[in-house]
């Protein structure tokens, strides 16, 4: 069988999250470092592994805390392991727990290391809002006043304007659009229909909902205690099991209001969350006792041009996994797509199947039709929420758990990231 990197396969051997909850609601006191560290203390508690055996933390997240920024080395500090466990934090947008999981995989690959944790942690409601800069410049120089008369007159200067904070926008620095803007675009683009996305985005809901109500989705989840009452939350609370057809087509666009197609009902949620996986060399993994969820076929990243079709890259990412892997879309048993927007989702489809895409990849034939009965089996980030930084390793999680479940053998995983950026994952279980 081909082997991943310089022939050490590389096993998922587990994966553990805490629930997904809407921004504002029951995870909004806790911050990223809190719900990074609740995935992983639980997840050494289900695998029973002694924390002095990993060698490395690496865990991502997008929107930083400018108190803590290196998130994965604030998580390491766990009482599980010891304060020289090697930790550090990456950042590839929506993709940061894939950045995440392949360089722990890289490095397990190129023995550098036998046992790895890898994840994300995003918390969208504490994100950080800024002074303005003419604030900012103010209180610099007040700090280095030297009496307070000096502070008084520098105070002095500050104008209405000053006072304006300036809050995170989840819009692309190089071109001004909000993802939003930019999944209605791909839309129009591709010829995607309000309907067609609507019913997409009930789907989700309704598998969701199913893989909830039978345990699947929530074998995975770590249940947490949220303050100030304590209450136990224990699943994803933004999955609406009652919602229609008719409810979601009644919802107003989001983003362009007079043309546009995307809702906040075929779009996924701002999300509180944390997410990790336990990678292990297979030599050490089977030594230790444990049996692989799976192995890491092969994967690949991609970008396109943010003036484009923003979440599109995927499509060029895919097939290059799938050749790395010596496969063929056909030869899959499970796919797993991150929705950001359902509008994104049907573009990403339509563009696996068509040769121009595949031709700006490198390849001569279509990428392929992608199985809908094999797509997103238990929903997706639309239902059950995108915490930026945690959602790659959830995907992977879902699709390791729901493959062994079917008896299947291959999975693919693809996630489209902000700057255009995509990212494709071939797991096979032996």
């Amino acid at each position: 069988m081909p082997t991943f990197g310089n022939g050490r396969r590389v096993a998922i051997v587990a994966g553990v999250r805490t629930p997904f909850a809407r921004a504002g609601s029951a995870l909004k006191d806790l911050t990223a470092i809190d719900l990074g560290r609740a995935a992983v203390a639980e997840l050494m508690q289900r695998s029973d592994l002694d924390g002095a055996l990993v060698d490395l933390l690496v865990f991502g997240t997008v929107v930083q805390s400018v108190v803590a920024p290196n998130i994965a080395r604030e998580v390491s500090l766990l009482p599980h392991f010891p304060k020289t466990l090697q930790a550090y934090t990456v950042g590839r947008a929506c993709a940061s727990a894939n950045q995440a999981i392949t360089d722990a995989a890289d490095q397990i690959a190129l023995g550098h290391a036998h046992i790895a944790l890898a994840g994300g942690a995003e918390s969208l409601t504490q994100v950080p809002i800024l002074h303005s800069r003419g604030m900012r410049d103010v209180l610099v120089a007040a700090s280095k006043a030297k009496s307070m008369s000096q502070r008084l007159a520098i105070f002095a200067k500050l104008r209405p304007k000053d006072f304006i904070p300036i809050t995170p926008a989840i819009a692309e620095p190089s071109t001004g659009e909000t993802m939003g803007q930019s999944a209605d675009k791909m839309a129009k683009l591709n010829g995607i229909s309000r309907e067609t996305q609507d019913r997409y985005a009930l789907a989700s809901h309704q598998k969701a909902a199913a893989g909830t109500a039978d345990g699947r989705l929530t074998a995975e989840i770590v249940a947490i205690a949220t303050p100030p009452a304590f209450e136990m939350l224990a699943s994803d609370n933004g999955i609406r099991r009652d919602t229609t057809y008719e409810a979601l087509a009644a919802l107003k666009p989001a983003f362009d209001r007079q043309y546009g197609s995307v809702t906040a009902g075929n779009a996924s949620p701002l999300t509180d969350g944390g997410a990790v996986v336990l990678l292990m060399s297979e030599e050490r993994a089977l030594a230790l006792g444990y049996t692989p969820l799976a192995f890491i076929k092969s994967y690949a990243y991609a970008a396109v041009d943010p003036c484009e079709q923003l979440l599109q890259a995927p499509v060029l990412a895919v097939p290059v996994a799938l050749q790395r892997a010596g496969l063929t879309l056909p030869d899959i048993d499970l796919v797993e797509m991150h929705e950001a927007f359902a509008a994104q989702v049907l573009s990403n489809i339509q563009g696996l199947a068509s040769k121009s895409w595949a031709a700006r990849a490198g390849f001569s034939d279509a990428t392929g039709d992608v199985d809908l009965t094999r797509l997103n089996v238990m929903g997706g980030s639309l239902s059950i929420g995108h915490p930026f930084g945690a959602t790659g390793a959830r995907v992977l999680t879902t699709l390791c758990n729901e493959l062994a479940r079917r008896d299947g053998k291959f999975g693919l995983l693809t996630v489209c990231a902000a700057g255009g950026m995509g990212h494709a994952m071939i797991v096979e279980r032996t």
